[in-house]
């Protein structure tokens, strides 16, 4: 997979992946801007901000506009924004990228955030909001958050809370966007079929007018803890949903391929220890499954899972079971090869597309400043041992680093304190 990364006069990074006689190019604007960059007041901003854009342009006045124009191109188009970032995107035909790269700029730089929009906006972010809390599977992993991240910009919800979403006005989101929406915190990855000679110019061309200047930046996260944690959210659902993790490190650290050795080991695919005993043996859940989530200054390793509510405190022995026993045993040369050859194919899989390529090295610069290639990352991965599994279990797995969110039929988190521990 060939990657070139230019960065450009007035500091702006572009990225692009070339892909011979690919049908599709991709479009993606990612920025250093998102719920860490907030404060109590803004919590969300990056969010709204993120709706805002779609509501029209100078050059294209209203949404209807915009989503005419980029439907007539026949682009799948979206945006998202997590804790450290916020992107814009658009896919479409090869023939069709001139087109999706004005509109995608033009979105990024000339949003008008007309104030009767906004107005409106907010209703529709306000659903937005309460559906993901209907939603127990998700809602879990904000309880699990804030549970373990506590009252600063790491431990609250991306989106925010209501009573922010109906105060923001204009001028906050002008204010915003001028602190961060800048060049030398944004990237655009091009990838897919593309004039590989003229296309550092066209970028150029169309992000012209970007402003420049230096990030307002974020604060530190700051953790701390010494015992087990628990919280519940009550909700009258007929199963359980449960998230346990365990604090781990950054993105820098050089531990990051044998975390995620860990967490497949874990809960990757259908042969995965969790997998095997939580759904074949016991019978107790549909879904189980584990991650590995590295932010730039912290970080977890999470297991969720659906249960049955009358089996809750079967299904946090059996998951801590699993974890004791990686911390206990080596795991089998078998196993591990199994493991990594598994991770291997889902990586080359993953990336066949040219949105997943996009996405691929768009994360890794905006997070770490740098990409590497998925070979690169493989080669990583394989050189991982089951010491170096084993030793790391040993040291995460541990009650100082151990925290657990429920939704589901309880008030009383305490009730649980005691199966919550090794």
């Amino acid at each position: 997979m060939k990657i070139n990364k230019t960065t450009l006069k007035n500091g702006l990074r572009l990225i692009t992946i070339p892909m011979a006689d690919n049908p599709s190019s991709m479009v993606l604007v990612m920025v250093e801007a998102g719920s860490k960059y907030e404060d109590k007041a803004t919590n969300g901003l990056s969010h709204f901000l993120e709706h805002m854009v779609f509501k029209g342009t100078t050059k294209r006045p209203n949404s209807s506009t915009i989503s005419r124009e980029l439907d007539s191109i026949g682009a799948q188009h979206n945006a998202f924004t997590g804790q450290e970032y916020t992107g814009y995107y658009a896919k479409v035909d090869a023939s069709k990228l001139d087109r999706a790269l004005d509109i995608v700029s033009d979105m990024y730089l000339n949003p008008l955030f007309d104030s009767t929009e906004a107005e409106k906006e907010k209703g529709v972010i306000i659903e937005e909001l309460r559906m993901y809390e209907d939603l127990p599977q998700r809602h879990v992993h904000d309880v699990l958050n804030e549970l373990m991240l506590g009252d600063q910009p790491a431990g609250w919800k991306i989106i925010g809370t209501e009573e922010n979403i109906k105060s923001f006005t204009r001028e906050q989101l002008l204010a915003y966007r001028g602190e961060h929406y800048l060049a030398g915190s944004t990237i655009v990855v091009i990838a897919g079929s593309f004039d590989e000679k003229n296309i550092q110019s066209q970028v150029e061309q169309a992000f012209i007018s970007i402003p420049t200047g230096k990030d307002k930046g974020k604060l530190a996260v700051k953790e701390s803890q010494t015992t087990p944690q628990t919280a519940v959210s009550f909700k009258d659902t007929n199963q359980t949903h449960l998230a346990i993790a365990f604090r781990t490190f950054s993105i820098f650290d050089d531990r990051t391929p044998t975390l995620t050795v860990l967490s497949v080991l874990l809960g990757g695919g259908m042969s995965s220890r969790l997998f095997l005993k939580m759904r074949e043996e016991l019978g107790i859940c549909y879904y189980v499954s584990a991650s590995s989530n590295p932010y730039t200054d912290h970080g977890d390793l999470s297991i969720s899972a659906g249960v049955d509510n009358t089996r809750v405190v079967q299904a946090i022995e059996g998951i801590l079971g699993e974890c004791t026993k990686l911390k206990d045993e080596l795991v089998s040369d078998a196993e591990l090869q199994k493991v990594k050859d598994y991770m291997s194919g889902m990586t080359m899989l993953g990336l066949e597309t040219s949105d997943a390529r996009a996405e691929y090295a768009g994360y890794q610069e905006l997070l770490k400043r740098e990409v590497i290639s998925p070979e690169e990352r493989i080669a990583e991965i394989m050189k991982v041992t089951a010491d170096d599994v084993r030793n790391l279990a040993r040291e995460i797995f541990t009650n100082e680093r151990l925290n657990m969110a429920m939704v589901g039929k309880y008030k009383d988190a305490a009730e649980f304190n005691k199966y919550l521990k090794f």
